[in-house]
């Protein structure tokens, strides 16, 4: 089951799994990995993430499965 997230948190999981924020317009943040991944974060204060954009997301931009995902998402949460 997907979590639910706001934009901040899903910014800083990205970055454990090796994405940097190249740029901010606005209120989106450009998200890229070292192999040439692309994603851009909504990152509205007090809103949560929709959950159809994360699953955009996670399968079209990070090109990783949602059990991967939930995965980084504990062990983020862990620290």
């Amino acid at each position: 089951m997907l979590p639910i997230m706001k934009g901040k948190d899903l910014v800083a999981l990205l970055e454990t799994i090796g994405f940097t924020a190249i740029r901010q317009r606005g209120s989106h943040v450009r998200m890229k990995s070292d192999d040439g991944r692309f994603t851009s974060v909504p990152v509205h204060s007090g809103e949560d993430i929709p959950k159809g954009l994360l699953r955009k997301i996670i399968r079209e931009d990070l090109e990783i499965t949602l059990e991967d995902f939930v995965d980084a998402y504990e062990k983020y949460k862990g620290h």
